[in-house]
């Protein structure tokens, strides 16, 4: 095990649970998703599947607005999801080494940030109805319902992504 990576690891949770908190009152807004992407980004698929996972374990169990104890379903769903996010940063490096245009690579950023939303809202989204034991209808209604502010989220970590990804980039390669 590498100490520095374990450092950059740790610098990388402790930023996503500070930003987490920092974050929870603004609704479908967040920076979670967007550093635990860059962890994967920067120390590789396996820290960034620690960090993400570490991540949502601590923010969801110590959210003082409610821990995700109370549905444990929910709070394997949001582990699992955020730790997919973490590989995801990982396999998008080299994609994002490529020498390509500052515009292009807002627009990737953009768009892998609405991508990792969007797996992030369908995994959470559909692990309480039907771990709930609704049928397929009550479980699409549901999903319904709550549209809006999926698409808050997904617009939200769009432009997130598309300004701190290009970015940390720049300053990364410097």
């Amino acid at each position: 095990m590498n100490l520095n990576n374990l450092v950059q690891a740790a610098i990388f949770a402790a930023l996503s649970i500070g930003l987490g908190f920092m974050f929870m009152m603004v609704p479908n807004v967040e920076f979670i998703s967007v550093t635990v992407f860059l962890s994967g980004l920067t120390l590789g698929g396996i820290w960034g599947t620690l960090v993400g996972g570490t991540v949502m374990l601590i923010h969801s169990t110590m959210n003082p607005l409610g821990s995700g104890l109370i549905y444990f379903p929910l709070l394997v769903g949001q582990i699992f999801a955020m730790a997919i996010i973490g590989m995801m940063g990982s396999l998008t490096a080299r994609l994002f080494r490529l020498q390509i245009s500052s515009g292009i690579l807002v627009g990737l950023a953009g768009f892998c940030g609405l991508i990792v939303s969007l797996f992030y809202d369908i995994v959470t989204t559909l692990a309480y109805p039907i771990s709930a034991g609704y049928s397929w209808k009550e479980t699409v209604a549901y999903a319904i319902s709550g549209l809006f502010f999926t698409t808050m989220h997904l617009v939200s970590n769009a432009a997130i992504f598309g300004v701190v990804v290009p970015q940390y980039l720049r300053k990364l390669n410097h």
